[in-house]
């Protein structure tokens, strides 16, 4: 399909709000049925934590993944119209980005499909940054952990937060399909319309919109569909889906999704501004929105993520029914830490210092899910759920720490009871948790050009024969 700079709208279809977590077909096919000039997905996020990043997992099944892939390439391909796929694998680390390569060139093979495909890595080469730290060119965001060679070094990945730029690239290099490493979310979205010279605060708020695929819809009932028509001086929303309305409110409220300023969102090359934008039903299902406008950054930075290995952990889970220790509860869990790491001291001794290990009570029906932040102060429950947590080293040493948990928990005694007392309800043993990760990097760094840190490769992909043609 041909791209004009002269082109008075673009069309845009967004299958789902992540690539993995599903959409309806009759839904797609309404939307290919509408000719977008382009297809465009997200495949990550820092949502489900760090563990991804840090293990080059996904947080979706790889059948799930391929699923919803194998429909998009096939009805992108069936239009002869570009699929943009971001934050490949959960985090776009190389890995990961490497894996959804491989997956697209198999279900190539497999339908017989032929295109050009961009591959745009996001991981950080680490003497790079550290070239970019010496230059006082990394500079953090709030709050923001400390970041130094040490921790480059111990990073398992370390990956750029792409803007418009790199997919641009790969847009003019003829790409049919683009595979990228960790993007922000709504350059997937921004990178054509901005390319063909269409205003980029109306560019920038419809990917705002469309980046979450149907969630900006009114009670969406299951991951879906989302349409755009973008245009000199608005856009238009509606969801292929007939069941589904967008309002008013519904997509000015998602423009404050993830957002901690409800009219400022920051990208790579600016900030999107709404303060002036607009929202009209023009049907009862879809909406207009026009005003949205695009402040230049006064210099380009791209938003590093990084996630480092803390170590392994084992867990165990267990309730509480008995009123006297719900009553004491904090004192009780005070007493049973002082007994794990009195315990943990006899067994490893010197060998392992109380900084090696950490020990985690979480107490569901009392502040399990806000903690301290908790406003709510009584217990009102008659029951009581604690997730027990140790990490350390190794996996062998958790779990030497988990059965000590155990054993120290269920028979821990209050004044009330006088002999053996049964104190915890296990419905599992412990569990091995296996390696766990956290995020260890909230900063940004200004490159010389916005494409620098995202190497992109181009391949000739016809069925079981793949050609790099350009690098």
């Amino acid at each position: 399909m041909a791209i004009g700079m002269n082109m008075d709208e673009i069309r845009v279809l967004a299958p789902t709000g992540v690539t993995g977590s599903g959409f309806l077909e009759s839904s797609f096919e309404q939307g290919l049925a509408q000719k977008p000039h382009f297809i465009g997905a997200d495949a990550g996020s820092t949502d489900p934590g760090p563990e991804y990043l840090g293990s080059g997992a996904t947080a979706f099944p790889r059948a799930a993944i391929r699923r919803d892939l194998r429909l998009m390439l096939m009805g992108a391909r069936k239009i002869k119209v570009p699929l943009l796929i971001g934050t490949a694998g959960t985090g776009g680390n190389a890995q990961q980005v490497s894996d959804m390569v491989d997956l697209v060139k198999e279900i190539a093979a497999t339908e017989g499909l032929s295109f050009k495909l961009a591959v745009i890595q996001a991981e950080q080469d680490r003497d790079y940054l550290k070239r970019r730290l010496q230059e006082g060119r990394i500079t953090p965001l709030f709050p923001a952990p400390e970041f130094d060679e040490k921790t480059i070094d111990r990073s398992a990945h370390i990956v750029g937060m792409m803007g418009v730029e790199p997919w641009q690239r790969a847009l003019a290099a003829g790409a049919d399909v683009i595979i990228a490493g960790r993007s922000s979310d709504t350059a997937i979205f921004a990178a054509m319309p901005v390319m063909m010279g269409f205003p980029e605060g109306i560019a920038w708020h419809m990917a705002k919109i469309l980046e979450c695929g149907a969630a900006s819809a009114v009670q969406r009932k299951t991951p879906d569909c989302m349409f755009a028509w973008v245009r000199r001086d608005h856009f238009v929303v509606e969801a292929p889906d007939p069941s589904l309305r967008c309002t008013p409110q519904s997509i000015a409220s998602h423009s404050l999704y993830e957002n901690a300023d409800p009219f400022k969102l920051l990208e790579c090359s600016g900030t999107l501004d709404l303060t002036n934008s607009r929202y009209e039903a023009i049907s009862d299902r879809a909406v207009r929105v026009k005003g949205s406008e695009f402040i230049k950054a006064d210099r380009y930075t791209v938003k590093l993520e990084g996630a480092e290995l803390v170590g392994y952990q084992s867990i165990l889970i267990g309730s509480v029914r008995d009123p006297y220790i719900i009553r004491q509860i904090d004192d009780w869990t005070t007493r049973l830490t002082e007994k794990i790491h009195a315990r943990v001291n006899m067994v490893f001794g010197d060998q392992l210092a109380p900084s090696d290990y950490l020990l985690n009570i979480r107490i569901y029906g009392k502040n399990g899910t806000m903690g301290p932040l908790e406003p709510v102060t009584d217990i009102k429950s008659h029951e009581l759920c604690l997730i027990f947590e140790a990490t350390a080293p190794t996996q062998d040493i958790a779990n030497t720490i988990g059965g000590i948990i155990r054993h120290q928990a269920l028979h821990l005694p209050i004044p009330e009871w006088s002999g053996l007392i049964t104190a915890i309800a296990c419905p599992y043993n412990q569990m091995e948790r296996g390696a766990v990760y956290r995020f260890n990097v909230n900063h940004v760094l200004e490159p010389d050009s916005p494409t620098e840190m995202f190497p992109m490769t181009l391949f000739d992909v016809s069925g079981n024969y793949n050609r790099e043609i350009l690098t």
